[in-house]
């Protein structure tokens, strides 16, 4: 005679779920995301970027910098420049939806916010940057600079002379000046084709990250 099978729970793989997912919570203490997160929302003073805003009487409301500043610096720093890709993103991953406050941010709204504020992202970038290395968070994988990577260990190369402190501040300056220009160049080049290949680019990029 047969075995009798045993009782299982019933599955099915094929059905929809909704899952409860708090954002803050997936900015986790010590992660690069969570230091530019908290920097920009709560340390920073992001005024200089008002000026150029023109409604506050009248017209739709803006993005605000507080969110669209921790997008772009988290996107430069997995290699990703151009504004389409980082509206992909935002539709798409749950880091850039924590930074984002799940808002899709269209790439002109991006784009045109690089293009118009690049003087004052650069310098806000640098502090950024700079607090972000005295904690030893530019080490493994996240920017190279002048084709090197940052030593993991930097958070105690912050004994040196002030001589190294400027040689410091003027490599990221150059580092995020590249991003900067690559992220322009991209957006006024970029293709269909070039978009698709790097939307496959970006989603390799982030699904590797998900292993580190």
């Amino acid at each position: 005679m047969p075995k009798a099978r045993p009782r299982f729970r019933p599955y099915n793989h094929d059905q929809d779920t909704l899952l409860v997912v708090n954002y803050k919570e997936q900015l986790q203490p010590g992660t690069f995301e969570h230091a530019v997160h908290c920097l920009i929302q709560h340390k920073l003073d992001l005024s200089v970027f008002y000026p150029r805003y023109r409604n506050k009487d009248t017209g739709r409301r803006a993005y605000d910098p507080a969110i669209l500043l921790p997008v772009i610096l988290f996107a430069y720093s997995r290699g990703i420049t151009s504004s389409r890709e980082i509206q992909w993103c935002c539709e798409t991953n749950v880091i850039f939806k924590a930074l984002s406050c799940d808002t899709v941010p269209h790439f002109t709204t991006l784009a045109k916010f690089v293009s118009s504020h690049a003087d004052e992202i650069e310098e806000l970038f640098e502090q950024v940057l700079l607090v972000c290395d005295e904690q030893g968070m530019l080490g493994h994988e996240l920017f190279a600079i002048d084709g090197c990577k940052m030593s993991s260990n930097a958070a105690k190369e912050w004994s040196g002379t002030f001589k190294e402190l400027e040689e410091k501040r003027q490599k990221l300056k150059r580092l995020i000046r590249h991003h900067l220009k690559e992220h322009h160049e991209r957006d006024e080049a970029e293709t269909e084709a070039e978009l698709d290949r790097d939307i496959r680019r970006a989603k390799t990029v982030l699904s590797l990250d998900e292993f580190a």
